[in-house]
């Protein structure tokens, strides 16, 4: 079973996007904050993570630019979650180090495609 790391502090997110992941037959590990991220990547070393960029104690700009920093999780696919859609969000999450950025609340049809096209080509998006 692939496993994601899902990276979020909203209750409501994590029940809603987790359930739909589960359904696709995704192992989802949670993190509730930026340095539970970094430290469940390293422990659980996911095929993908899906990292909120508003979050506490460490923001997801911070978690993303320390874990492609890192030789043993610089390899992982990073897709940045924001409800920001303002310009230069996008840029912003790919400057610190995110292979890929979608808006919330998730189109989880579009969301599915950018996970697929990085688990199956190895990142073309």
């Amino acid at each position: 079973m692939t496993k994601i790391l899902y990276v979020e502090d909203n209750e409501d997110n994590i029940y809603m996007l987790s359930r739909r992941l589960k359904r696709k037959g995704f192992e989802v590990v949670i993190a509730r904050d930026g340095a539970a991220g970094i430290e469940a990547a390293h422990g659980e070393m996911p095929a993908l993570i899906l990292m909120d960029l508003s979050l506490p104690k460490m923001d997801g700009w911070e978690a993303t630019r320390r874990l492609k920093s890192d030789e043993t999780t610089k390899a992982i696919p990073i897709i940045a979650l924001s409800a920001h859609a303002l310009e230069g969000e996008r840029e912003k999450a790919l400057d610190a180090g995110c292979d890929d950025f979608d808006t919330k609340p998730v189109e989880f049809s579009r969301l599915m495609g950018k996970i697929e096209g990085f688990l199956d080509m190895g990142g073309t998006s």
